[in-house]
Formats: C-alpha cells, structure tokens, sequence
C-alpha cells in the first residue's frame, strides 16, 4: 500500500503515459457529457449547428486545452520526484481550473442569449461545475493509471526473464570492445562486445537494445532506464547518438544518406529500418562517418 509521502512512479510520468491520458480523459469526457446532459442541472452543452453547438466547441477545446498544458509542464518536471500527494493535488488543480472556465462560460453565456440555465449563485455553480469535473476526469485518470501500473508490470518480469549479461562469443580480452550499460540505479544490467551491438532505441523510461547473438541472429534486450542516463557508458566507444531516441553503432553503419527530411542511417544488416538523424547530432554523425 503506498503512502502520500512515497514517489510515485516514472512511469505515470512518461511521455507517452501523459499523452495517452489525455487523449483517454477527453474521449471519456466528451461521452460522459454528451450522456449526463440530460440529467445534470444547469448543463448547456449542445449538439448541432447552432450558437449553443459553437459555444459547447469552444468550451472543450479550451478545456482540452488546459489538460495538455499542464501535462507538458508536468512531464519537463519529471526529473524531479513527486510524491502521490503532489501528483493527486496536481491533478485537482486541473479539475479546478476547468470547472472555473465552465462556470464562467456559463455566466458569460447566459448573459449573451447564448445558452439558458437556472440562475444560481456563482459559488453554487462552481461546486456542481467542481464535482462533475472530478468525474470526468478522474475516472479517466484513475483507469490510466492501474493500466499503466499493470503494463510496468509486464514490463518488469520481461526484464527479469532475460539473463543480466548477454553472452556473446568469445573475443581475446586485448581485442575485446564491451561495452556495459546500466540502470538507473547504476547497476550494470547489460554486458556486451561492441561488435555485437547495432543500436540502441529509447522508449521513454526503457530502452531496446538491438543486437546478434552468437549465431548471427537479431536479439532484443529492453533495459529500464533512460539514454540519458547511459551516455557515460559509450563515450568513447563506436556509439554515437544520432537522434533524441537513436544511439547507433558507428562500425555498423553501412550508408550516410540525405533526403528532404535530413539524414538516415542505413545499418548494414538486412530487414532493419533507416535511422534518422536530428539537426543537432548531424555535424557530430558526419564528423564520426567520414573519420573511419
């Protein structure tokens, strides 16, 4: 059972995490609206083309709107720990503010011709505005995050059934190039000779680490941590971030090519996809390339 006081997990805070709990908030939202109106005192929200249809548009996307900038806030300060408590108060923050916007949509509404509702007093229309918010969006919220906390789950007895060393063939120790990547608590959970590694792909919290194994096949290893966290591991290795969510290994890059959209990377093994190239890598990746 955890404590208010306790972190809560990276994973809640994950871009892909946030994105999708928007997206699950908003859907469930506009559904639990659309449904409720009908039984809901003071609701204005309308379907059709009309002036109240309009003013219901604008609501939501404003609301809608609220969500996603305070997820993005939240998600630039995930470096730093949260605690549940914070988090739950985070979250009623944004209950808050749109129950406000819908109150004050509805005053300023009323008062245009716009809609029609039973007069009450603006603080009255604030609580019921707050309660019916806290439904919408904590429903959602709440279904994400056990969703969320079962995938982790799965994710961490997947990586319990892979070994904690790859055992890649035997190298003379003067020839051998190994690299070690660890987790984020610095423990190292992946060994392996460079010549066996092709590329590295970030995943927010986790990341695929695409190899060979001792006959020639192409392996996959998920490791939990961020690139970032890694980087020390590589530096002066073959391995070279190309992209916020791409390290590749230099020796295995067959061709450097350029299109519209910038540079890919073309490994060279068949049956693997091209990896592109951000901006800001490209002096360092054509600089490594023509050096070999």
């Amino acid at each position: 059972m955890f404590k208010l006081t306790d972190i809560i997990p990276r994973y809640l805070l994950g871009k892909h995490q946030l994105t999708a709990s928007v997206v699950f908030a908003a859907l469930f939202s506009l559904i639990f609206i659309l449904v409720s109106v009908p039984f809901t005192q003071n609701a204005w929200f309308q379907l059709g083309g009309n002036e109240a249809f309009g003013y219901t548009v604008a609501f939501f996307v404003m609301a809608v709107m609220v969500i996603v900038l305070s997820k993005r806030t939240l998600y630039y300060r995930s470096g730093s720990d949260m605690t549940y408590l914070e988090y739950m108060l985070w979250c009623f923050a944004e209950v808050c503010v749109i129950a406000l916007l819908y109150t004050v949509f509805t005053i300023k509404g009323e008062s245009f011709g716009l809609i029609e509702t039973d007069n009450v007093e603006f603080i009255s229309l604030l609580a019921q505005s707050i309660i019916i918010t806290l439904v919408c969006l904590g429903i959602p919220y709440v279904i994400s995050g056990l969703y969320f906390a079962l995938e982790d789950k799965n994710n961490t007895i997947r990586l319990m059934n892979y070994s904690n060393v790859v055992s890649d063939e035997q190298v003379p120790l003067h020839k051998e190039k190994r690299i070690n990547l660890t987790d984020n608590n610095g423990a190292i959970k992946f060994s392996i000779n460079s010549d066996n590694l092709y590329f590295l792909e970030s995943d927010d919290n986790y990341i695929q680490v695409w190899y060979t194994d001792t006959d020639g096949e192409m392996k996959q290893y998920m490791l939990r941590c961020k690139l970032k966290t890694i980087e020390e591991s590589f530096v002066e290795s073959e391995l070279v971030r190309c992209h916020r969510k791409f390290v590749v290994n230099m020796d295995k890059v067959a061709t450097l090519r350029f299109e519209s959209g910038g540079y890919f990377i073309d490994l060279d093994r068949k049956g693997l996809e091209p990896i592109p190239v951000s901006k800001s890598y490209e002096e360092t990746i054509l600089s490594r390339f023509n050096s070999r």
